[in-house]
């Protein structure tokens, strides 16, 4: 297992009682690389950010992502706090909101949907878009 340093590894543990003890093993080395891993954060890429290349049951670290019970809902509010506390104690939290049209086809998407596709659409020209909605939230910090 990869040694880190105590305040790196505290806050790593602190997503600890969102898994399973045996899914908990996979999920901190995926958890590691993804924070390491320059680039696409495939499954591949984290393993072998993690010096796992290798590792002949690679279909476990897949299992983590799509089988194992866990809430990112949880796992979200969880690091949203950790960023707060770390970038803005003290201060007013601003947040920046972006919602990504993903284009896909297909009878088993269930939450597809007809939005109103804001980057070629403007005032007076109205253009729509079918598609999964993607609502992704980051916290604005001040850099100084």
């Amino acid at each position: 297992m990869l040694h880190l340093p105590s305040r790196f590894a505290a806050v790593i543990l602190s997503f600890a009682p969102l898994f399973f003890q045996r899914s908990w093993q996979h999920a901190e080395v995926l958890l590691i690389g993804a924070i390491l891993a320059p680039g696409k954060r495939t499954v591949t890429s984290l393993l072998q950010i993690s010096g796992l290349a290798q590792e002949r049951r690679f279909v476990n670290y897949h299992r983590v992502l799509n089988r194992a019970v866990w809430s990112p809902r949880a796992a979200s509010r969880l690091l949203l706090a950790h960023l707060i506390t770390t970038f803005a104690p003290d201060g007013p939290v601003v947040l920046g909101i972006d919602d990504t049209i993903e284009r896909r086809r297909g009878k088993r998407i269930a939450a597809m949907g007809i939005y109103r596709d804001p980057v070629r659409s403007s005032h007076g020209h109205f253009v729509k878009a079918s598609g999964l909605r993607w609502t992704s939230l980051m916290l604005l910090a001040p850099v100084p």
